[in-house]
């Protein structure tokens, strides 16, 4: 917002008076920085767990300004009473990026202190806290929180490097208090021996947080790790919620975003038909139908473009495989850049599916998954989506393993979902098509 007003000043020292025809800068100010943030979060510049570097980061900043550019001139062209002027749009940009580049490289420098670390303790050192060492091991992982030690409890034999290995010879709560210690993560194999119930009691009524190490691993990766998962934890955890209000809401966020989307793609879509049906010279359909499991477990119907060849499932129900010679080559640019989801949006209208919600599947292979796979029903207890939690944060699922991986993001967006969530997952979607990732 601030180089909206530096940018206009700046102008009108060359040319005075300019300043007063580009007033009021208020709402141009904040249709910028709403632009500008969008832009930001759809190249993936708010990921909590961006692991580039300097040199990666400025290339998603670079885009994001030449994106920024694009959509602010079409909006100029559409409203005509919002233009700025070229000079002051022009410096108003330059300061931008400047003030960007800036921001972030004092973020880099500060962000790892010690003052601004939540100082964590973990109690256990077996195999079960051997897993935050291995799953959190790199630095952008640990952002946020430093690992102090991890507490011996006796009859647990350690799986992790002695070094890091605490013999507490002071109640629990003392020595919290001595190191600042901020949350304690339960990570004790077997709670029935040597599980230090009243200390921990006693930190927690001190004001220490305590938490499983489900929930930790929720917080730190944003997703429900199935092989911690137990039904207690599911019945007596937040989250999984859902009221008529939440509906609604959803409901109006499906509508908008799917006519919003249905109106700026209408010709990418006329162009994706004739590339159909030019290579497949008219002998095959332009779209294709298959019946998938909707919430509640109930069959529905969608609609996409075709992108492989006729006969593709000649043999059987099987999963798209990487450079599957199914695909054709129409079909491999339209997945490539998700062009072939976009007939969806009608199931989205229809209120069969939502925007955002975890990626429908075909009934053979969700009574396959259900019997192999605990708490895999879950997952239809929402709306299945065109996008989702589980879509953009991995890869194309093509076996049981996959599935499995992305469970755990989907039963995180079941007991998380919220407006707030389906617009981050929204915006994180156009990084997903831009990068051209998980896609087959």
């Amino acid at each position: 917002m601030l180089s909206i007003y530096l940018g206009a000043s700046l102008r009108s020292v060359v040319d005075d008076g300019a300043l007063g025809d580009m007033q009021p800068l208020m709402p141009k100010a904040l249709l910028f920085a709403f632009v500008m943030v969008s832009v930001m979060t759809a190249v993936g510049l708010y990921k909590a767990n961006l692991r580039e570097g300097m040199v990666g980061m400025l290339l998603r900043i670079g885009i994001s300004i030449l994106l920024g550019v694009g959509l602010m001139s079409l909006i100029f062209y559409v409203f005509p009473s919002l233009f700025l002027g070229r000079g002051a749009f022009g410096l108003s940009f330059a300061v931008a990026l400047t003030g960007i580049i800036l921001a972030r490289i004092t973020f880099f420098k500060i962000v790892d202190q010690d003052a601004l670390q939540r100082r964590i303790l973990v109690l256990g050192s077996g195999k079960r806290a051997g897993q935050i060492s291995q799953q959190l091991r790199r630095k952008v992982d640990r952002r946020g929180f430093a690992i102090m030690g991890y507490v011996h409890i006796a009859g647990e034999h350690s799986a992790i490097d002695a070094q890091h290995v605490l013999h507490l010879d002071v109640p629990l709560l003392e020595f919290c208090d001595q190191h600042q210690i901020d949350e304690i993560v339960v990570a004790v194999e077997d709670r029935r021996k040597g599980f230090p119930v009243h200390e921990l009691l006693d930190c927690k009524m001190s004001g220490i947080e305590v938490v499983d190490m489900l929930t930790f691993f929720e917080r730190q990766s944003g997703k429900i790790r199935l092989d911690l998962l137990h039904p207690s934890w599911l019945i007596f955890s937040d989250g999984f919620l859902t009221n008529s209000f939440r509906e609604l809401n959803k409901r109006f966020f499906d509508i908008t975003a799917s006519v919003l989307i249905l109106v700026l793609t209408w010709p990418i879509m006329i162009l994706a038909a004739i590339a159909i049906l030019m290579e497949s010279r008219g002998c095959g359909p332009v779209f294709y139908r298959q019946v998938r499991v909707g919430q509640n477990w109930e069959l529905i119907e969608v609609l996409k473009f075709r992108s492989m060849c006729v006969d593709a499932e000649k043999g059987g129900p099987q999963w798209a495989g990487k450079n599957d010679s199914r695909i054709t080559r129409v079909g491999a640019f339209i997945r490539k850049t998700r062009i072939d989801e976009l007939p969806q949006l009608l199931g989205v209208l229809k209120g069969d599916m939502s925007f955002v919600g975890p990626r429908p599947e075909r009934p053979v292979f969700v009574e396959q998954l259900s019997q192999s796979i605990p708490y895999y029903a879950e997952r239809h207890r929402v709306k299945p989506g065109i996008t989702g939690w589980a879509q953009i944060r991995y890869a194309y699922g093509s076996s049981e393993e996959d599935a499995i991986e992305k469970l755990q993001y989907d039963l995180y967006y079941v007991k998380n979902h919220s407006l707030f969530l389906d617009l981050m997952i929204l915006f994180q979607t156009v990084e997903v098509i831009l990068w051209g990732r998980g896609a087959r």
